[in-house]
């Protein structure tokens, strides 16, 4: 594999962007980065021309791309073509997301990551199980029919993954007391989603491990004057995450930026919980024998219900700046760093870091994508 000397550029470290360094790569991962580095002889060197370099994205809901959707045929194959899909927009690292369906599904789904992450396939990190335990009540483009009680046998089987990280989005106030402790207790990351739970239900959940919220201000009670909700919760938490889909339709710009001031870089993590139309020429696709309409950044259903996006982590790192005014370096945290942090991962992925994988996105002055690399190979 090729070692290489990256120079002549700046470089996002936390939430600085710094120039006068170098960073090298040998066999995939981070070896050094700091300023007048002896560059070994045997060395490509790559000149940035002063573009920024990035870590590469990190996706935690990733539903499809590249005209595949997780849930019809949740198979490596699958995998392999929506992390391409997603690699193409600077997403190096993902988690392939399955939404409400039978158990059976869900099986599959998971024998497809352990196959995948064992075959090499680029990218995966685990799989992200947004239910099927859900509330009817907030249910979005969710089937209700697929909704199901959390008992010990799905609880075995929501943690059964071999390899990577499972991340489980869940109704807090349908889940049996204990079970989320037990799930954190199995290697589980559980977020809060598609729930009506009151502020003290999430209290509560918090106290068992509950880690973080599934698409912020989405298909969630809301904050009101007297029942703070789980809108509420989420932005009082001083130690959660908060998943946000940055596609100016999903969450009004002050939302946006009022998500980002009070959690801050490192616990807001952009999504983009993307369908199959992204990175594809398709501009709809089928959900559960419904036609799914691609209208810009959104996806539809034809009654005009949000049904996922058409959103790459770089469009939505586009809006976050757009919108909100942030910078890019504290947006290339909630675009890198905070997904890999709510994960676990951030060893691994999300920095630029010795030791590190070797995942880059090149941009310009004006933040648009130049390059890609995935384990030290540009793409």
């Amino acid at each position: 594999m090729t070692s290489i000397a990256f120079l002549n550029g700046s470089f996002a470290l936390g939430e600085q962007i710094v120039s006068g360094q170098t960073l090298l790569v040998s066999r995939g991962t981070i070896e050094a980065i700091g300023p007048d580095l002896a560059i070994p002889a045997h060395y490509d060197r790559y000149d940035l021309s002063g573009d920024v370099l990035s870590p590469g994205f990190v996706d935690i809901q990733v539903n499809g791309g590249g005209g595949a959707l997780f849930n019809d045929a949740p198979t490596v194959e699958t995998i392999a073509t929506i992390a391409k899909a997603h690699a193409k927009f600077g997403t190096t690292s993902l988690l392939p997301t399955l939404i409400s369906d039978d158990l059976d599904k869900v099986a599959q789904a998971i024998a497809a990551v352990d196959a995948a992450i064992e075959a090499g396939v680029p990218g995966i990190l685990g799989i992200h199980l947004e239910g099927p335990f859900l509330n009817a009540s907030r249910k979005g483009v969710h089937d209700a029919s697929k909704f199901k009680v959390l008992d010990p046998n799905a609880i075995e089987l929501l943690t059964s993954l071999k390899r990577g990280k499972t991340l489980i989005t869940l109704a807090p106030e349908t889940a049996p007391p204990g079970a989320i402790a037990e799930l954190v207790r199995r290697g589980a990351v559980v977020f809060a989603g598609h729930t009506e739970a009151s502020y003290e239900q999430i209290i509560a959940a918090e106290a068992e491990g509950l880690r973080g919220f599934t698409h912020i201000f989405n298909a969630m009670s809301q904050l009101s004057s007297r029942a703070p909700g789980v809108v509420g919760a989420a932005l009082s938490s001083p130690n959660s995450f908060s998943g946000l889909i940055a596609d100016g339709v999903h969450v009004h710009a002050a939302n946006l930026a009022l998500v980002a001031r009070l959690l801050g870089p490192q616990r807001t993590v952009l999504v983009s919980d993307a369908m199959p139309t992204l990175g594809s020429d398709q501009d709809w696709f089928e959900l559960k024998g419904e036609k799914i309409f691609a209208r810009g950044l959104t996806c539809y259903t034809p009654d005009g219900v949000l049904a996922g996006s058409n959103l790459s982590m770089h469009d939505a790192l586009g809006v976050m700046m757009q919108q909100t005014g942030i910078q890019l370096a504290e947006v290339l945290q909630m675009a890198s760093h905070a997904p890999a942090l709510a994960m676990g991962l951030e060893v691994q992925v999300g920095q630029l870091a010795v030791g590190a994988q070797a995942d880059f996105v090149q941009l310009d002055a004006q933040a648009n994508l130049v390059k890609v690399w995935q384990n030290g190979r540009q793409l």
